[in-house]
């Protein structure tokens, strides 16, 4: 698998009844890859995976791996307990997925001998090359650089890091101590470009949910040197990004999709849709960026309704 690119952290859909929406799943993810993502990760936070069951989450996988074909799928590895993060890592290697996002475990906050031994059984479980996740705004836990040093150091297969702790100088911290031994993904939207500037090859991306096309343009921009064009880009899309770092990213992400016409608003409880303030807040940005949006060559979502 080639760790780099924008890969979505795709959303959940669900039908009226709060099922997953298979139909529907298989026509955004096609037109994720269609407009030039490299991959697909699964079962994230913002696929809503603490609220799926074990089956669902299966179910997903199946299908998301019958649209990518020869694209990746990258399954996110979390659970309530190690025992059952494991199984799901050995399921998705079994179906065929080609890679692992590994999280720390729900609800409990661990130290790093506890949060060591967590993630070390699931790399220890798997052939398939690994993304550790970091995000200690939401879980609470901090995979500090020294310490994914030691992690990559141990385990061939883990292959790159989700950086998501918002401080964009984890980058280069994590790639003085690694040169370019674990691939670097920025997991955060609104640090991209900067991270991007410090040798992070990678994005696991929010907003491109409801942006595919002006995701990648960004970053091929940047790595072309295109700094002027990059900034216009990014400028016009930042008060869409910083949605993404808040408490509420996945019922705004999915209230923007449905605005945009490539999705639903639908959220699973105990997450429940928009209202009052939030509500106003969240037309107010997307009225906005709707008004001025550029002019860029993407594939239509319609395009790809038989997937």
């Amino acid at each position: 698998m080639n760790w780099s690119g924008v890969m979505p952290a795709m959303t959940t859909p669900f039908t009226p009844e709060m099922k997953v929406d298979h139909k529907f799943l298989a026509q955004h993810a096609a037109w994720q890859l269609g407009n030039g993502c490299a991959g697909l990760i699964m079962l994230g936070s913002l696929g809503e995976g603490a609220t799926l069951e074990h089956e669902e989450k299966i179910d997903i996988l199946k299908t998301a791996i019958r649209v990518a074909g020869k694209l990746p799928v990258v399954a996110s590895i979390s659970a309530l307990s190690t025992a059952a993060a494991v199984r799901l890592a050995k399921e998705a290697e079994d179906l065929g997925c080609s890679g692992l996002m590994v999280l720390p475990p729900y609800v409990y906050t661990s130290d790093w001998h506890e949060m060591k031994q967590h993630v070390t059984a699931i790399f220890s479980a798997t052939k398939l090359g690994c993304m550790l996740y970091n995000n200690p705004v939401a879980y609470k836990t901090d995979f500090l650089p020294e310490q994914i040093a030691e992690l990559a150091g141990e385990h061939q297969n883990l292959k790159a890091v989700k950086e998501s702790s918002t401080d964009v100088r984890r980058v280069a911290a994590i790639r003085a101590l690694l040169s370019d031994r674990l691939s670097v993904f920025v997991g955060v939207d609104d640090v991209i470009v900067e991270a991007l500037g410090i040798g992070a090859v990678g994005w696991v991306a929010g907003l491109v949910n409801a942006y595919p096309a002006e995701s990648v343009k960004l970053v091929e921009l940047v790595q072309a040197g295109k700094h002027q064009e990059a900034f216009e880009l990014y400028r016009w899309f930042l008060p869409l990004l910083r949605l993404d770092t808040v408490p509420k990213f996945v019922q705004l992400i999915k209230w923007v999709q449905e605005q945009a016409r490539v999705g639903s608003a639908r959220v699973r409880a105990p997450r429940l849709e928009l209202q009052g303030k939030d509500l106003a807040e969240a037309k107010a940005v997307f009225e906005k960026a709707n008004a001025t949006r550029a002019s860029i060559n993407e594939r239509p979502i319609s395009e790809f309704a038989g997937a």
